[in-house]
């Protein structure tokens, strides 16, 4: 039986969890490719002509491999009712011409189909690709294919994902971005839940200020992880050019140095930002919801974080760019916006402690 199949038979061995079975027996799970409920109208009203038809095309009488079918009467029609298991292997399009064809030798025609539940999106496309006569066509020559990979590209796990892979960019500065962006969106959820509260009366003004300028920030913060990304891109652009001449070595010095400086930049936009986040976290802690300020702390921390990676990215293209007189004031720059952002860091320390008894 079981108990001794999973120990010794590799087919029948768990994917996870252990192969000995304990007293109270297990739970097997196992799953499919996707199946696709798909029936086919007739143009007669005689049920023989469908179960013929069936009888056809449904693998287990010699049909087409991956499929199940019956012949039934359903809405007064003949219906060949059938199971795809497998579309890959017989695809859609395949199983209805033969539907056609063997309702044409009893002389009778399709007249409709219908799905029941769900169809993989590759199903549809390779039924599309074969009746149109596509040549080549790709899945993402759909429209909105490629818009979904744009939102993809962009949704959190798309970034992370971006973040994972072996490439240069996005980096650091873009996790910095979306840190930042992060501390932005739960500063404006703190002051939303604080909004319309009576306890909180004396301070609707002043929250709703918050929100507004924390959601300006979210919004500014997401754009400059794509920025930052293209920015360092830019670097990297600039220092592949030839340098085999005096003059192709000086373009390439030039460019370096303009891409450099849009590197510095954005990071400096996004410490500026992320300055801005802790000071509005602190406010919202201190005079925010209860309920909800160790998301306003949270939003500080986040906001640290990318306040001193962005700062990071600023020194390091200050290092190497050659305009010193530029390199200086965007280290002066920095060295004043982190001392906003310890402040305001400060002040969030000392309310957690006054409001919570807890320290950051």
């Amino acid at each position: 039986g079981l108990r001794q199949a999973i120990l010794s038979d590799p087919d029948r061995s768990p994917d996870f969890g252990p192969s000995r079975l304990g007293k109270a027996g297990a739970t097997v799970i196992g799953a499919r490719a996707s199946l696709i409920a798909y029936n086919v109208y007739l143009s007669t009203d005689d049920v023989r002509v469908a179960k013929d038809i069936a009888r056809a095309v449904r693998q287990s009488s010699g049909g087409l491999p991956y499929v199940k079918a019956l012949g039934l009467e359903v809405e007064s029609r003949a219906q060949v009712s059938m199971n795809l298991t497998d579309h890959t292997q017989t695809p859609l399009h395949e199983v209805m011409e033969r539907v056609r064809s063997e309702a044409k030798k009893q002389g009778a025609s399709s007249e409709r189909s219908e799905l029941v539940g769900l169809i993989p999106q590759g199903a549809l496309f390779d039924a599309a690709a074969w009746y149109l006569q596509l040549e080549g066509f790709r899945p993402d020559q759909v429209l909105e294919v490629r818009l979904q990979e744009a939102r993809r590209e962009n949704s959190a796990e798309g970034l992370l994902e971006r973040l994972a892979a072996a490439t240069p960019t996005p980096g650091g500065g873009s996790a910095a971005a979306y840190a930042g962006a992060m501390a932005a969106g739960l500063v404006t959820m703190v002051a939303r839940l604080t909004i319309g509260k009576k306890k909180y009366a004396d301070v609707q003004v002043r929250m709703q200020a918050i929100a507004t300028e924390a959601s300006t920030l979210q919004a500014s913060l997401s754009r400059l992880v794509e920025e930052d990304a293209q920015a360092f891109e830019a670097v990297l652009a600039a220092s592949r050019l030839l340098k085999d001449t005096e003059a192709q070595a000086a373009a390439r010095k030039a460019a370096v140095e303009r891409a450099t400086h849009l590197a510095a930049d954005v990071p400096l936009q996004v410490a500026r930002n992320a300055a801005r986040v802790l000071e509005l976290a602190a406010d919202a802690a201190a005079t925010g919801i209860a309920s909800a300020l160790s998301d306003a702390a949270s939003a500080g921390l986040l906001a640290g974080a990318c306040l001193r990676a962005a700062g990071l990215n600023v020194l390091v293209n200050a290092k190497s760019a050659g305009d010193r007189k530029a390199a200086a004031t965007w280290e002066t720059t920095l060295a004043e916006v982190r001392q906003r952002g310890e402040q305001a860091e400060a002040r969030l320390a000392r309310t957690l402690g006054e409001r919570a008894g807890l320290g950051l």
